[in-house]
């Protein structure tokens, strides 16, 4: 009597091979049997016409503070990930004194607009150390798994304390200690460390973050610490990603080429096809491939679709940090809206200037060439003759005012979509060159961040619907598009018990109604706690999504079932 079988499916199980129809035992939380079952189950699961995939393994989400209150994880729990791995970009909440709780929580704010009020009113403070961090995870009802990186900027804090916000050298006693805590944390289960350099991550107070000029000697030690206790992953933003400069992403390269080689431990880093040089992709890709022709283990980290964006007047635009539209910000929804409509103060608004622009704000200082409407239908590689640029130039009128316009439909819930990097030729044929090269790794959904900015969770169902689907040219083989989110990220991190639908596995699964398989619209909702607003998407034509052998979300609701966990490196087989 097996635990619970899924009968006659199509089977593509994440290691590539072709999909074939195939039913799966489960017991004990794992996959005991792939092929014809016979024998009897406590629950079948009929997957007649339905995909049976592994689930989903995002590296890259930022949940460090909702996955204390939130067992699904959400967006991405609703599009199939069973396992979100976060402590990305250099932020986490472990190890954190006491005294730095605050700050690290308003530094979580500025860098990945996750409201700090929702932070203070969700997190408990279990912990102070990475160890025990991990275990107040494990110890809280989740139905999805997580998994962590040691954040750069909590551990210079909590070795360094307010010398370790500001761009000062830590002494040879604190590089020690630095390396010993990491250490710590890989021993107990960390999946790696991760930092960001670059120049738009920045303190509430407009400085760089902790660790931004980080030094060779500092890095090699806590690179070092990661490779002979795991060796774990090391996650890089590298300098210059956000002007495309040349001479400093190459420095960039050999920076992470001579950790991976000295350490012994892969390094991923952040790239994609950014506007100012959509060209310089390519270079980097050369400059990793001879690193690792030489010895060291560099993986470019890409996503699948535009790295974009939303613009809504009920969440973030290129016209909210202007000083008239912060005179709106106090008004209850009905009153603001009313006064956006007025002809007087859109003048106003569209004279006005943003008082202190960032290197963040300067990437949207001018966006409408590759700005679009989003629509019901949300469609993430537009036709270039679509754009707020082109539309205006065919109306004869301002760019942005017709965004402006467009952004007040809907009741003023309607959105634009800014595809930020990826889409600087006007399609996806770099993202799809970049996604198959074989150096590369899936990543930069970003789920549970940039709550009013982007909601890239989805990019999971993205992935299946446009590359394998729906795409007019140049799609992708179905078992290909399924390994590269499965085992390959999976494996990526050390995880090697999840990722195929083998025996043995565990049993994360998803049964996927293919043809009807898709990402809803947009919305902006006040979940969270504290009553905090967030961008969410969901999706349609996930049947069933199972967590350990059991099922966690039947056909879009919460089952109720939380067989989640805190996955330790530490422990894999």
């Amino acid at each position: 009597m097996h635990d619970l079988s899924i009968k006659g499916g199509t089977l593509v199980d994440g290691t590539g091979a072709p999909a074939r129809t195939a039913d799966i035992a489960i017991d004990g939380g794992r996959i005991s049997a792939v092929g014809r079952i016979t024998g009897r189950a406590r629950r079948t699961l009929a997957a007649d016409g339905l995909l049976v995939t592994p689930g989903w393994v995002d590296t890259h989400t930022h949940y460090d503070g909702q996955a204390i209150w939130d067992p699904l994880l959400t967006p991405s729990g609703w599009h199939g990930v069973t396992t979100a791995i976060m402590g990305n970009c250099g932020v986490g909440f472990a190890p954190v004194a006491a005294a730095h709780r605050d700050w690290m929580i308003e530094l979580m704010e500025s860098v990945e607009d996750i409201s700090a009020a929702t932070l203070k009113a969700g997190i408990d403070w279990q912990w102070e150390s990475f160890p025990e961090y991990l275990d107040a995870l494990d110890r809280i009802p989740r139905a999805v798994d997580v998994g962590a990186y040691v954040g750069h900027c909590a551990l210079r804090t909590f070795v360094m304390g307010d010398r370790g916000a500001r761009d000062a050298d830590p002494t040879p006693e604190e590089i020690r200690r630095m390396g010993e805590l990491v250490a710590e944390a890989l021993r107990a289960g960390a999946l790696g460390f991760s930092t960001s350099r670059t120049a738009i991550h920045l303190t509430p107070g407009g400085e760089p973050i902790p660790g931004t000029f980080a030094k060779e000697a500092e890095l090699m030690a806590i690179a070092r610490a990661v490779g002979a206790n795991g060796p774990g992953l090391i996650e890089v933003i590298p300098a210059g990603v956000e002007s495309g400069d040349r001479e400093i992403q190459a420095a960039e390269m050999a920076l992470m080429r001579k950790l991976s080689l000295e350490a012994g431990c892969p390094v991923t880093f952040l790239t994609g096809q950014l506007g100012k040089n959509p060209h310089l992709w390519r270079d980097i890709f050369a400059l990793a491939e001879a690193a690792n022709a030489g010895g060291a283990r560099l993986i470019p980290q890409v996503s699948c679709r535009p790295v974009g964006m939303l613009f809504g007047f009920a969440s973030e635009n290129p016209f909210a940090r202007r000083p008239s539209f912060q005179a709106l910000r106090g008004l209850a929804p009905a009153a603001r809206l009313a006064a956006l409509r007025d002809p007087e103060v859109k003048a106003r608004i569209l004279a006005d200037q943003d008082p202190a622009p960032t290197a963040w704000t300067r990437l949207f200082a001018n966006p409408w060439a590759l700005t679009f409407a989003l629509g019901r239908e949300p469609n993430y590689e537009p036709d270039p003759a679509t754009s707020i640029k082109a539309q205006a130039r065919a109306q004869g009128r301002e760019p942005a005012e017709l965004a402006y316009d467009l952004m007040l439909e809907d009741d003023g819930r309607a959105f634009l979509f800014y595809a930020a990097s990826g889409f600087s030729e006007g399609n996806l044929d770099a993202v799809r060159e970049m996604l198959m090269n074989p150096m590369t790794l899936l990543g930069g959904s970003d789920g549970g961040a940039h709550c009013n900015f982007i909601v890239d969770a989805g990019v999971p169902t993205f992935m299946l619907t446009h590359w394998a689907r729906d795409r007019s040219h140049g799609r992708l083989p179905l078992e290909w598009v399924v390994r590269k989110q499965t085992r390959d990220t999976a494996r990526a991190n050390g995880l090697s018990d999840r990722g195929e639908l083998v025996p043995g596995q565990r049993a994360d699964i998803n049964l996927i109604d293919f043809p009807r398989l898709r990402s809803l619209a947009p919305e902006q909702v006040c979940d969270l706690p504290a009553g905090g607003s967030r961008l969410i998407q969901r999706a349609e034509g996930y049947v069933a999504t199972l967590v350990a052998g059991q099922v966690i979300m039947e056909h879009g609701a919460d089952t109720g079932a939380r067989p989640g966990a805190a996955v330790r490196r530490s422990r894999m087989a």
